[in-house]
């Protein structure tokens, strides 16, 4: 049998406002077609959403020791493909409502390049998502 390296399992984001991280990032995974698959608990508290065999993990507990900063070692952004243009406009168009704001928009929709049409995104906790338009 060959073993193939491609492809992640799951990851898992700890925040440190669970129900923040619910409306901002949990919102954003449900419009990208990912499904709720769980939930848990108080301590910690969390739930995950899947698309394929792939799932993600938003947790709050008193493990976290402190709040995200995308600009030390770490997780700087998440970087989602999206089918075209159009939808990367109509998800920026909701995100205001569900906490996110616009990054770099003095050079959207190109601010990671000329042939790069993507939007940036980030929610009040720091964390910063990419919404990739696939050519």
């Amino acid at each position: 049998m060959e073993l193939s390296l491609a492809g992640l399992h799951h990851l898992e984001i700890w925040v440190q406002d669970f129900a923040a991280a619910e409306r901002s990032l949990g919102w954003l995974l449900g419009r990208l077609g990912f499904a709720r698959r769980d939930s848990w608990g108080a301590d910690p508290i969390g739930a995950s959403w899947q698309i394929g065999d792939f799932y993600l993990v938003l947790e709050a507990g008193p493990a976290v020791s402190a709040g995200h900063d995308r600009m030390r070692a770490g997780l700087n952004h998440l970087a989602f493909t999206v089918p075209d243009a159009d939808t990367v406009e109509s998800i920026l168009a909701e995100s205001s409502q569900h906490g996110w704001t616009l990054m770099f928009a003095e050079q959207h929709p190109y601010a990671g390049g000329a042939a790069h049409y993507a939007g940036y995104l980030e929610d009040a906790q720091g964390f910063e998502v990419e919404l990739v338009a696939q050519q």
